[in-house]
């Protein structure tokens, strides 16, 4: 009978681990459904990268306020879940703060997990004051209605529950050391210091070692089981950033931000025009493979995006400051990039339940464009890169806009009619202007 929660505890432990696993192998299928492409330069570059920027929290601070407080519950998340393993080996085998040994080191770790975990609440506490009360603007978005702000708010409330549970099992159990009760006393003294709990042992005042067990045991469970469930979460919240930040920085474009990439195939075809000596309709050479009909110009769908662009979007914290620096968004138009990323994850997982359910991907005719993202939305952008250098995780929005321009202007022939004219005159006159080559200089003659 005296192994039944160990072997609870470890049922639970399977099944939280196995689930989360089976979560992220369908995260990887889906991001596998883009197109390969190759981002394996510049390594050394890459590792400072994504040092500097997602374990770094570089960018994040360039918002002192958001900055600073995210940076608190970043370190708070990272270290405090150091305990974590405390917990999962005192779960399995039974003991009692299995580190202890280490003395005043466990003591010092334990002391500054209560002061992190008091630092992250408070912060906690402040975003959600933000988010519903003080109602900073990017947070009042369209886009951040429903389900989006309902996730950005439940987060908070675990991450509120979780530090919370934290404080008052390690007040009962201070509490119970100092009772010397059964299991939680040690001859060596107290085990773990409590700069922050000891302040809640007036609400245990009074209470017997039996109550004091009851409590610290169902906080020791109930926090244990929501790390658990809370990482399962992870995949359906827009905090899959947590372990998607870390690759989404190293992967990140290295060339400058206003470099576009060229279409391989029109540069071929440009190539070709431009050789005197190429006849275009020739038959491929013996041993030459059939290059078969070109490939489908820029993106319809998210299969047609690179897999890094779609990673781009299941990477997306709908922090909003890609569109609160969008020049597009501030003057009135539809265009937010925020939207974009949210847009091509949602279209990413229906694209990845269809797959689920139907073995291989059933035609639903929907599709990215005009189902999920509007035309007037990629008009609206004017390719200066404000949403990409805001990010604080290296999005880059403006790739997946630029693709799905292309794909109106060389699939569809669908352009504004600005553009269709000022297309048509590089064509004709090499210059975006309706004056013929030859008139060009006419102004030298002006008085």
């Amino acid at each position: 009978m005296q192994y039944i929660p160990n072997l609870i505890f470890l049922i639970i432990l399977v099944l939280g681990v196995g689930f989360f696993i089976k979560n992220i192998k369908k995260l990887l299928r889906n991001i596998r459904l883009g197109k390969d492409i190759d981002r394996s330069d510049n390594r050394p570059v890459r590792w400072r990268n994504m040092a500097k920027i997602a374990l770094g929290q570089y960018k994040m601070v360039t918002r002192p306020v958001s900055g600073i407080l995210h940076v608190v519950v970043y370190i708070g998340f990272i270290i405090i879940n150091i305990e974590v393993l405390e917990i999962i080996m005192d779960g399995l085998f039974g003991t009692h703060r299995i580190f202890g040994f280490l003395g005043g080191l466990y003591n010092f770790l334990i002391g500054s997990f209560e002061i992190l975990a008091f630092l992250v609440f408070v912060a906690v506490v402040v975003f959600w004051l933000r988010r519903n009360v003080i109602r900073i603007k990017r947070f009042l978005s369209p886009e951040m209605k429903g389900w989006p702000k309902m996730d950005g708010n439940l987060i908070l409330y675990f991450e509120m529950v979780l530090m919370t549970l934290f404080l008052v099992m390690n007040a009962t159990d201070y509490q119970l050391q100092l009772n010397g009760a059964a299991h939680y006393a040690s001859g060596d003294g107290i085990v773990g210091a409590f700069p922050v709990s000891q302040y809640l042992l007036p609400l245990f005042n009074g209470l017997s070692d039996s109550a004091l067990i009851l409590i610290e045991r169902s906080a020791w469970w109930v926090h244990i089981i929501g790390i658990f469930v809370f990482l399962n979460y992870l995949y359906y919240s827009k905090h899959l950033h947590i372990l998607l930040a870390f690759p989404n920085t190293w992967y990140a474009k290295l060339k400058p931000k206003g470099e576009l990439d060229n279409l391989q195939s029109v540069t071929d075809e440009v190539m070709l025009m431009m050789d005197p000596n190429a006849d275009p309709f020739a038959a491929p050479a013996d041993g030459a493979e059939e290059t078969g009909d070109p490939e489908k110009f820029g993106a319809s769908d998210v299969t047609d995006l690179n897999w890094v662009q779609l990673m781009n979007a299941y990477s997306c914290t709908e922090c909003g400051r890609c569109t609160s620096e969008c020049p597009a968004n501030q003057t009135g138009k539809k265009l937010s990039p925020r939207k974009v990323m949210m847009d091509t994850r949602d279209r990413l997982e229906e694209v990845g339940k269809n797959i689920e359910a139907n073995g291989s991907f059933k035609e639903d005719g929907k599709q990215l464009l005009d189902d999920y993202i509007t035309k007037e939305e990629l008009w609206a952008c004017t390719t200066c890169n404000a949403c990409t250098e805001a990010c604080p995780i290296s999005i880059d929005p403006l790739s997946i806009i630029m693709e799905m321009r292309r794909y109106m202007v060389m699939e569809e022939s669908s352009a504004p009619t600005d553009l269709n004219n000022a297309m048509t005159n590089i064509e004709n006159n090499g210059a975006p202007w309706p004056f013929n080559q030859m008139d060009r200089a006419n102004w030298i003659n002006e008085s």
